[in-house]
């Protein structure tokens, strides 16, 4: 079978493809081939080597794919040969408060999907809805499930409440999506009136081009009569914390998922005059993923795509990726 690995730390050109002998389940055990995968924006600060120096060279990169089972080991019971499945991004948190220890989750601390058959425990595996393609799939375990775990993990959202979306990545689509689901009023910035109409198209309420108007956070404040969001879905990270935590209402809360603005630098804030519940958001785990699932299949949601490469395009699909000029998802087709 085929796998790609990381040579080395670096740009798209560390992607190595090798060839590899496929894998027999083992107790418990199944075997996934593997139909599609897509990338998140930590999987581009891997191949970087800027995540973290835990994540070690060679791993078998991205955390998030999607396939069917063709064997499975003794004692399995959850899965059959021939189900769709998805792998879950945390492979050992299954349900309740997020493990201690290290949890970078699958093309971190353990092999990812970019290959063409995986073992996966039959615990670590959920699976797809029905109206669902692999490569719409593919786009779940990891970008939507963070998306809807901020917008539900500390506190449920409700009906009316106001949430902000910050640019047109994964995690920023889905939580828009989801967002509706919940029948809250959703404001996103984006950096184009071209991308803002098409998230219009989506269901956002209001938009707001951050160039155009680099005081978004003002502009979120007068669209609120001056109250502010109930929640900020906050991917930008130091460089966009500052706007979100004078985005909110006294009462708000800002959900930290990313860090597309960067690490540091950011602009200051007040934290006497706005206050705000921040709070971290880990994906999620294996229950959460089957709960946003039945919400995903209930209401027939569609993941939003921007591209689709092949198997044999993987280190282009990461160089398009790594430009951001992405809307949605960009996907990998293993065939």
């Amino acid at each position: 079978m085929r796998s790609y690995r990381i040579d080395e730390f670096g740009g798209p050109a560390s992607l190595k493809i090798v060839a590899e002998e496929t894998p027999r389940p083992g107790l418990h055990q199944v075997l996934v081939r593997v139909r599609a995968s897509s990338i998140n924006f930590r999987d581009g600060m891997i191949l970087k080597g800027v995540f973290g120096p835990m994540v070690s060279r060679g791993i078998v990169p991205l955390s998030d794919g999607a396939g069917e089972v063709v064997a499975i080991g003794e004692g399995v019971t959850r899965f059959k040969v021939g189900d769709r499945v998805m792998p879950t991004f945390h492979p050992h948190w299954i349900g309740g408060k997020r493990p201690e220890g290290s949890m970078l989750g699958l093309g971190g601390d353990t092999d990812g999907t970019l290959r063409d058959q995986m073992l996966v425990n039959e615990q670590a595996l959920i699976g797809i809805p029905s109206h669902l393609s692999f490569e719409q799939a593919a786009t779940l375990p990891c970008a939507a499930l963070t998306a809807w775990s901020a917008l539900v993990t500390l506190q449920q959202l409700c009906p009316g409440d106001t949430v902000v979306t910050l640019g047109t990545g994964g995690v920023s689509i889905f939580a828009l999506q989801l967002a509706k689901l919940f029948g809250a009023r959703v404001i996103s910035t984006t950096s184009s009136d071209e991308k803002a109409a098409r998230l219009k198209t989506l269901g956002a309420d209001e938009t707001i081009n951050y160039k155009a108007n680099p005081d978004w956070d003002a502009e979120i404040k007068r669209l609120t009569a001056g109250k502010g969001a109930d929640l900020v879905v906050e991917v930008g990270g130091a460089g966009t914390l500052g706007k979100s935590f004078h985005s909110v209402n006294p009462n708000g809360r800002i959900a930290i998922v990313g860090l597309l603005a960067g690490m540091s630098g950011g602009e200051g804030f007040d934290f006497l005059s706005w206050i705000a519940t921040t709070y971290r958001t880990g994906v999620g785990s294996r229950q959460d993923f089957e709960q946003m699932n039945k919400a995903i299949a209930y209401h027939q949601l569609a993941p939003v795509i921007d591209k689709t490469f092949d198997f044999s395009e993987a280190p282009a699909a990461y160089e398009y990726f790594l430009a951001q000029r992405h809307f949605g998802k960009v996907v990998i087709s293993h065939g």
